[in-house]
């Protein structure tokens, strides 16, 4: 089967890029089961109900998530009502919404998908490679017939970090898909356990930008290290993800190919 993976949706012209390419995507590619990462994706920060609705419209599934979560007020109060967006698993107990979940394509075959959010770098959450373990153990228990494939989305932004994840659920997992920083690295490979990995799928958003936000105004920053409101970019867009083969036998991935398309 093949899922397709789509890296960080920014704003307004992410969402405009997504609704121009992926069905085509969807329908060429014969993709059985769409995720997306949205935590950029209500004007840059966070993601509100009608921008999620917005984005499951075009034929997405899970959508997943990273620090940006809670930027958007109102996903505190609709996220318990959403068990399709995720939010990362290694928060602390208590947190609304959920981490992990267990899903399912249109021809009834199950999918884990499990949220993560990285420590370096980063706010101080659990750690992310002990809730990997207790979450795996709990999603492949709830369907322990059919819970062989789990994908993580490794939201991160030390490429270290990233790696290491890969490494330590090689073999475990389908795949490991790294999410966070915007741009699209070129290290997809099988690991030799069977899991996918790409350290970042990279930014469906503004190409003409500085990982999504006005060129000018990020220059100012670098420039002065003054203080400056950020601005997401408009203008031309550009698709970045990644499409996963997994067998679905044993859960383990034959190969795993980067989009990168304008739209």
């Amino acid at each position: 089967m093949k899922v397709l993976l789509i890296g960080d949706i920014v704003g307004k012209v992410g969402r405009r890029v997504l609704s121009n390419v992926v069905f085509k995507i969807i329908d060429q590619m014969k993709i059985d089961f769409s995720i997306a990462n949205c935590e950029n994706a209500a004007g840059g920060f966070g993601i509100t109900r009608e921008t999620a609705n917005e984005i499951f419209s075009c034929g997405i599934n899970v959508l997943t998530s990273g620090n940006h979560i809670w930027d958007k007020k109102e996903t505190l109060q609709f996220i318990n009502e959403e068990n399709r967006i995720l939010r990362p698993a290694n928060y602390p107990d208590g947190v609304p919404g959920m981490g992990s979940g267990i899903f399912e394509t249109n021809t009834g075959i199950k999918i884990g998908i499990l949220n993560l959010v990285g420590r370096v770098f980063m706010d101080s959450l659990d750690c992310p490679f002990k809730v990997a373990d207790r979450e795996i153990a709990k999603l492949k228990s709830t369907i322990p017939d059919s819970g062989k494939i789990i994908i993580i989305d490794m939201h991160a932004e030390a490429t270290s970090e990233k790696i290491a994840m890969g490494w330590y659920l090689d073999g475990k997992v389908s795949a490991v898909i790294g999410t966070h920083t915007h741009v699209q690295t070129a290290d997809e490979k099988i690991l030799p356990g069977g899991t996918a990995y790409i350290t970042d799928a990279g930014m469906t958003g503004p190409s003409n930008s500085v990982i999504g936000i006005k060129k000018e105004m990020a220059l100012y920053k670098f420039l002065t290290k003054m203080p400056k409101k950020f601005e997401m970019a408009g203008g031309e867009g550009q698709f970045n993800g990644v499409v996963i083969d997994i067998d679905e036998s044993s859960g383990l991935t034959k190969g795993i190919k980067r989009l990168q398309l304008t739209g």
